[in-house]
């Protein structure tokens, strides 16, 4: 059978009409998702120390982009609260002062860094880019040279 002029256009209508719910449905019901990684979740130290508390007062998160050359050795140091380190590219070793304990850490890989611990982190043969995020609280210093050294960054 077939539809001629005025029938031909009310059918088509009437499909298009019945397609544009569809259509917007598709479109608000469509929202692109990003894709999750957990990169670092922890409850203690690269190094194997629990962390035991948070400062208290007003919380301060503090992010750093820390670019080091290569072969350089950070000053000796601890940290007053949990801060974490993301390798962006390079190589970072982790040592500890007393104990001499090492992790190194390659690009794509996180660490949770050791508080009220004396440690410095040390770049490979290439450039070294770290994203290091703290937990503290403001006025506080994210890091505090060891007796006998110069601040760090």
């Amino acid at each position: 059978m077939k539809l001629k002029g005025r029938s031909a256009r009310v059918l088509a209508v009437i499909a298009g009409i019945s397609f544009i719910p569809a259509l917007a449905q598709n479109q608000s019901n469509h929202a692109e998702s990003g894709h999750r990684e957990i990169v670092l979740e922890t409850a203690k130290s690269w190094n194997g120390t629990a962390y035991t508390h948070y400062p208290t007062g007003q919380p301060e998160l503090t992010t750093i982009k820390l670019i080091l050359a290569p072969h350089t050795a950070l000053p000796w140091h601890t940290h007053p609260f949990p801060n974490s380190v993301y390798v962006l590219s390079g190589t970072l070793t982790l040592r500890d002062r007393d104990d001499g304990k090492t992790l190194v850490v390659h690009q794509g890989q996180a660490v949770g860094e050791s508080v009220d611990v004396v440690h410095r982190g040390e770049s490979g043969d290439e450039p070294t880019v770290l994203l290091i995020t703290y937990a503290g609280t403001p006025g506080v210093p994210t890091s505090i040279p060891a007796k006998g050294e110069q601040a760090e960054y």
